[in-house]
């Protein structure tokens, strides 16, 4: 019997936590605006990259973004070559966060083209919300 009361008492506890921050979450702005730029070369790997159009692999890159729906944006980043994932990753993109910045490069990934997409996102009742996005390709 007191297993039975425990259970119970632990089920309305469950259910008064998760009503709550579904209660908070939904204060989430219904309309806003985002948006994220194409790939910004940082640092290069190679003597031409800067001069060139877009990334190659080994460069450092970044985003310029831009949302009103959250104050802490994340950046999710996939990179494929022939259909296979070689590259992901998560920065941060608010103030007094670090990251910001990726490497086109990964121990799957040792050269080559690839085709990218990055992801603006905000983590929002427990599961990624994206935004915006970018896709492109990144030279050998």
């Amino acid at each position: 019997m007191l297993q039975r009361i425990a259970l119970a008492v632990s089920a309305a506890a469950a259910l008064a936590v998760t009503g709550g921050a579904a209660a908070a979450n939904s204060a989430a702005p219904s309309k806003s605006t985002s948006s994220i730029s194409p790939p910004i070369v940082v640092s290069s790997s190679s003597f031409t990259a800067l001069a060139t159009s877009g990334p190659r692999y080994g460069d450092t890159i970044t985003f310029s973004v831009d949302t009103t729906a959250t104050s802490y944006p994340f950046v999710n980043l996939t990179c494929f070559q022939n259909g296979g994932l070689v590259a992901q990753g998560s920065a941060t993109f608010f103030a007094g966060a670090p990251g910001g910045t990726f490497g086109l490069y990964s121990p799957k990934w040792t050269g080559g083209a690839a085709d990218c997409t990055a992801n603006l996102d905000m983590y929002w009742n427990g599961k990624w919300k994206h935004l915006a996005s970018t896709s492109f390709h990144v030279d050998a």
